[in-house]
């Protein structure tokens, strides 16, 4: 499989089950698309900003309720494995992309697996075992937590760096190079995290330092 970034905004992604799964798949794409969920039963499980629908799915009406929302993707998370392998040829003959929530590592056509996601800003990283192993992409993704802290403002802090530079007499490499350093500058990032200096005015003396080294 290969990892894509997938915008919803403006789709409808389909949540079938309302059980523990099917929670915390509703909350993320609540998140940015409409999110429907059906189940015969909700406790008090947190779904996010998700459309509640109380209704059984059956293997008989799993084409009809896809044709009813027009989903961009399809999760099937009933505890039922008719129901779910219902969900999928249905989400298939509808080329509509599907995540099953009952089977680990699934590699068919179509298949999305939805990876542990930590967001900084605009910065997004995404962990993936191919649903082998959600324990170590949890893992993975407390510890990245920390590592990306800040990721953010440096995205943004480098934007605006980059098209100011683009108006200097620098050429393209030294621009690059430039943003290259802020970037990797320890100082720069402490600045974001920490608040304690100002980061444009420890980026700018990074900038300047490479303006000399290429001098």
């Amino acid at each position: 499989m290969i990892p894509l970034v997938h915008d919803f905004e403006g789709e409808t992604v389909l949540v079938v089950g309302g059980g523990p799964v099917g929670a915390r798949k509703a909350r993320r794409f609540a998140e940015e698309a409409r999110t429907v969920v059906v189940s015969p039963e909700f406790t008090d499980r947190d779904f996010g900003d998700a459309e509640l629908v109380r209704a059984t799915v059956t293997t008989d009406d799993a084409d009809e309720w896809i044709s009813k929302f027009a989903p961009a993707l399809v999760v099937a998370a009933t505890n039922e494995s008719a129901v779910n392998d219902a969900l999928v040829a249905a989400a298939r003959n509808r080329g509509v992309l599907v995540n099953r929530a009952d089977k680990s590592g699934e590699r068919d056509v179509g298949s999305v697996v939805v990876p542990a996601t930590i967001e900084d800003g605009d910065v997004s990283v995404a962990i993936t075992t191919g649903g082998a192993s959600p324990a170590l992409s949890k893992y993975l993704r407390e510890r990245l937590e920390v590592e990306i802290a800040g990721a953010g403002k440096m995205a943004e802090l480098t934007e605006e760096l980059r098209a100011e530079l683009k108006d200097s007499n620098r050429t393209p490499a030294e621009r690059r190079d430039a943003i290259r350093a802020v970037v990797r500058d320890p100082s720069v990032w402490k600045a974001l995290r920490s608040g304690d200096t100002n980061p444009r005015r420890e980026a700018a003396r990074v900038i300047r330092t490479t303006a000399n080294e290429d001098a």
